[in-house]
């Protein structure tokens, strides 16, 4: 690292430490110095930062072949934007031999374009009309979708002011973020002068199943199978002629945990981007760390894709190319690619800079001889090694700024049975070595990660082409997470042992299996993730968000049924005492497709204890001596008469009367169980009252939990209560779904003893109702 060229960078403006890390970095730092040595005016600082992009994201070919000539293209002020380098680095790199075509380049890369703002306000205009509805839908959380769209539309526009624009426009159809939401008023019809039609809503169903998330903001601007540039063009020739040019994808979870519901994201991203561009998805478990896989994550991950409504093309494992990984590994030894190592774990962090971060050093051990890492190699798959005393490690750069690419560790000698291969290897490599190449072997299009990974796409496309493989490319978007939920498969473990949630299929856990047994459809978790849209930021969204697609959904499919959760018995004495009849029900009112069921009534029904009150309340419409109510069902209402107390004062039985016609009508309408030897009713079930596991949204927030996260735990967030069901319980299956009538939707627990009539219901969500009305 030479202090002239510290200094030199310095005078540009640099910090010291940016100073530092670019003339710390080999490639970066000689890409510079030529550029500023051939193409930059001298003593001219106005071309300084779009030559550093350049230099910092030039491709191997066009950071070598063409690096000149597309300074001299910012120099000439033909790109003068980071898109319109990007596009020039993207076609220099796919003109391997010969000299660049000027009027192709000029045309890929948008030079002599002027987007005016009368072009950008006019574009914008245009947009709001065509995406009206999400924007009434979603307010300002559609503004990086709207700019995706601007950009996709006017590719050569000023980004900032395409930005800058766009939220003028928002604020002004919107009113001001956080601002109640202005709806627009319909636009009239141009020939008959009268209102649209209104639209009819897409059910969650049909949400579930789009894939406007994929031709919408980023997801839309990833390129077709082909677009890739290779390091060798037969590579990608090869590959078409494998593949038919299709899309390929994978979803490539580690068989050592449960799902949780940022998985459904990854899920929904990875199948439905293959199927909007009729495509195929693989399962791929990553089974490289066989000490924390087990048998029941392969088949909850398997199931859990299939409930979530998805069929992998290939169920395919990275233990099926355990040889072939070897072999390349030693081949990557061969090329002086991969070395083995003997340093501690404590000596591989010093030697990246420590906990200061200071100065980066190689080991002693990067530079030994070909042979004797090909040997060493062997040793360590012989088994010769303790763990820990061996690893092989990928010969990158120390001096990088990525810590990616800081000779990253590529096979450790692990003593440990596999599920599937049992002893048959005593090393295994790391997903950082495995990752990349079994994509490759896949034929994988769209390498579609979470941005976690971003930092892993050089050094992902820095082995393959050391190799010399056809390379994927590698796309990362935003991770999903939630309010009130933990998604760390360490901290759910913890939870999960010592006994804080019943089990990892716990449904106050947003894992899968927890939902699943929660009552969450699956139809509604993939139109949530779906209508989230896919863009590069990581979002934390209120939980609240996704129950309410699970509420519209269930409002949909599930049937009703009618429980008392407080049961008080209501005798109607002016029925007789043997007074029995059946009445028909709806299992949904007002759609006739749900069909019907039947239901005693009697003399004794039970109503719930908090549709009651002794006194009067202009504010309270259900049962109040005195005063009618009506039986959902009933055709005439009640009247309360009399109040029976037991010895401490408390409320055990309400005498009524029927009324004789129904001309009264009721101001409300209660549900009710009758009593009927003869129907064995009213069924007694379980109720498991559910509610958020953790007090505040974000228990990992130290201000707000100065106590650590497992300090939040909400004491009541289960509330059991014995309630009475109606007779139509009886058919009920595990996993079932229902509405229990103005209290909430429940699902048949697993718990359940369906052939002894033991139910247990869990609460999957509470229903909308007006607060102001009892």
């Amino acid at each position: 690292m030479s202090e002239n060229t510290i200094a030199l960078f310095k005078s540009l403006g640099f910090s010291d430490q940016k100073a530092k890390e670019t003339a710390g970095n080999k490639k970066i730092c000689g890409r510079f110095e030529t550029l500023l040595a051939e193409v930059n005016p001298k003593d001219s600082s106005t071309f300084v930062a779009p030559l550093y992009t350049l230099a910092s994201t030039a491709t191997p070919i066009a950071g070598s072949t063409h690096l000149i000539y597309i300074g001299k293209a910012i120099v000439a002020e033909k790109l003068k934007t980071n898109d319109q380098i990007a596009a020039a680095i993207k076609f220099a790199e796919g003109i391997k031999e010969g000299a660049i075509d000027s009027k192709a380049f000029d045309e890929a890369c948008g030079v002599g374009i002027e987007v005016t703002l009368k072009d950008i306000l006019a574009g914008i205009d245009k947009l709001f009309v065509s995406k009206k509805d999400d924007i009434e839908k979603k307010g300002h959380g559609v503004l990086g979708i709207l700019i995706a769209e601007m950009k996709r539309e006017l590719r050569w526009a000023n980004a900032a002011t395409v930005k800058e624009e766009v939220e003028k426009k928002l604020v002004q159809v919107l009113g001001p973020k956080g601002a109640p939401v202005k709806k627009a008023a319909p636009v009239a019809d141009a020939k008959s002068g009268k209102p649209p039609a209104p639209v009819a809503k897409p059910t969650i169903a049909e949400l579930a199943k789009t894939h406007k998330f994929v031709h919408e903001g980023q997801l839309s601007q990833l390129h077709k199978p082909g677009g890739n540039p290779q390091i060798k063009p037969e590579l990608m020739a090869e590959h078409l002629k494998r593949t038919g040019a299709r899309v390929i994808t994978r979803f490539p979870p580690e068989p050592n945990g449960f799902l949780h519901i940022g998985h459904a994201k990854a899920i929904n991203v990875n199948f439905g981007f293959a199927q909007a561009h009729g495509g195929i998805t693989n399962l791929r478990y990553d089974d490289t760390n066989p000490e924390a896989e087990e048998e029941k994550y392969f088949t909850s991950i398997l199931d859990t894709i299939k409930w979530l409504g998805f069929e992998p093309t290939q169920i395919t494992y990275s233990s099926d190319h355990f040889q072939r990984l070897y072999d390349l590994a030693v081949e990557l030894i061969q090329r002086d690619k991969a070395y083995i190592c003997h340093c501690t774990g404590e000596e591989i962090h010093h030697h990246r800079g420590g906990d200061s971060m200071g100065p980066r050093s190689e080991c002693a051990h990067r530079n030994r001889p070909i042979s004797e890492s090909l040997l060493e190699f062997e040793r360590m798959k012989n088994g010769e090694y303790p763990e820990g005393a061996a690893i092989l490690r990928m010969k990158m750069d120390m001096f990088n700024p990525n810590p990616q690419f800081w000779d990253l560790v590529a096979y450790r000698v692990l003593y440990s049975h596999h599920y599937r291969t049992g002893d048959a290897w005593c090393i295994y490599p790391t997903y950082d070595y495995t990752h990349c190449l079994v994509d490759s072997f896949e034929d994988i299009t769209h390498s579609l990660c979470t941005t976690e990974f971003t930092l892993s796409r050089e050094s992902y496309y820095w082995l393959v082409d050391a190799l010399e493989l056809y390379k994927p490319v590698q796309w990362e978007y935003g991770r999903l997470a939630l309010t009130y939920a933990i998604m760390s498969k360490r901290k759910l473990l913890q939870l999960v042992n010592e006994k804080y949630v019943i089990g990892w299929d716990d449904p106050r856990l947003y894992t899968m299996v927890g939902v699943r047994r929660r009552g969450f459809t699956a139809e509604a978790i993939n139109a949530f993730v779906r209508e989230l849209g896919v863009t590069n930021a990581n979002s934390v969204i209120p939980a609240e968000r996704l129950e309410n697609f699970v509420r519209d959904h269930l409002n949909e499919v599930a049937p009703r049924l009618m429980v008392v959760m407080e049961p008080l018995k209501i005798t109607i004495t002016n029925l007789p005492e043997d007074h029995y009849e059946q009445i028909t029900v709806p299992n949904k009112p007002r759609d006739d497709a749900m069909g019907t069921h039947v239901i005693p009534f009697t003399r004794t029904v039970y109503i719930d204890a908090s549709d009651f009150r002794e006194e009067d309340d202009p504010e309270f419409f259900r049962l109040i001596l005195g005063k009618s109510v009506g039986l959902l069902n009933v055709p005439r209402p009640i009247i309360a008469k009399e109040v029976v107390k037991d010895a401490s004062g408390k409320i055990v039985e309400i005498k009524a009367i029927m009324e004789e016609t129904a001309k009264n009508k009721p101001k409300a309408y209660i549900q009710w169980v009758a009593e009927s030897k003869k129907d064995k009713s009213p069924v007694p079930v379980e109720i498991r009252n559910y509610s958020n596991l953790f007090l505040h949204p974000n228990p990992m927030d130290k201000k707000l939990v100065p106590g650590g996260w497992l300090s939040d735990i909400n004491p009541n967030s289960l509330v059991v209560v014995n309630a009475m069901a109606e007779v139509g319980v009886r058919v009920s299956k595990v996993e079932d779904k229902y509405q229990f009538v103005r209290l909430g939707y429940y699902c048949v627990d697993k718990d359940s003893e369906l052939e002894k009539d033991k139910f247990v219901f869990n609460r999957t969500v509470g229903l909308k109702e007006d607060a102001g009305k009892q």
